[in-house]
Order: structure tokens, then sequence, then C-alpha cells
């Protein structure tokens, strides 16, 4: 389903510089429709409990879904992906290690993308579920 050639290496260099690379997020897994990427529990993704932040599991949720909208494009010289609205359902918490995300298409289309997001902990557990409206528009 990927109209991008693609390799992990440079999934994670998507990373420098950005909210990503700050939060520690590294992708692991590429399939034929989906990605996993992990991210740590620690410092800088928990809340002032020491547990998961919310914000932090949808930062990985959006990074998921939008690298997966973008290898969905045929022309990345004219299109570009961007998040139009995301949300996600906590459903317990994580408080060490790393948690895991893995996206997967709703639906692909050419304008709009459609996507879930699983967040698991390192027991396979369910952290939180995530769906992501991606639009496909054109680059300024």
């Amino acid at each position: 389903m990927w109209k991008q050639d693609t390799n992990l290496p440079y999934l994670n260099t998507l990373n420098a510089n950005t909210l990503g690379e700050n939060l520690g997020i590294e992708f692991t897994e590429i399939g034929t429709d989906f990605l996993i990427a992990k991210m740590p529990v620690d410092h800088r993704t928990v809340q002032p409990y020491r547990l998961l932040h919310g914000g932090a599991s949808v930062a990985l949720a959006e990074t998921l879904g939008s690298v997966a909208s973008t290898l969905c494009i045929e022309d990345l010289g004219k299109k570009m992906a961007v998040g139009v609205e995301i949300n996600a359902n906590h459903l317990r918490p994580a408080t060490k290690g790393f948690v895991y995300g893995k996206v997967m298409p709703i639906r692909v289309g050419k304008a709009m993308h459609v996507w879930n997001i699983e967040i698991t902990d390192e027991k396979g557990k369910l952290v939180c579920v995530s769906r992501l409206t991606v639009a496909v528009v054109d680059k300024p």
C-alpha cells in the first residue's frame, strides 16, 4: 500500500529536530500495511504523577499516522499530509519502559486518510486507542 520506498533508518531521520525526537520516538517495524514505533515512558513523556502523559500518547499516534499518510502519497513534490482531527481513549496507565504504537489504515483515499493507532505497553496490554484523520493537500 505504500507509494514511497522506505526503510527504518530513513523513517527515523524524519524525527530529527521535531517533537518526535524530543519524546524519543523511534520507528521499529514496517509492514505491508502498518508501521510500529516505540516511545519511552520517562521524564520526557510522563505527567506529574509519573504516568504516561495523554498528550505524549497523542503525539506518538499523530506521528505514526502522519508518516503513514506520507508514505501513501504518490507525488511528495506536489502533495503533503496534514492532520485534521485526532481523538484518543486512554485505557490504562503506563509507568515505565516503553510503549509501542501500531498504525493501520481504516481508509486511504485520494484526499483523506483515516488511521487507527493502538498503543500498548511492554506486556502487550492496550494503553490507548486513537483515530487520526489526515488530509492530503497541495504543498504551498
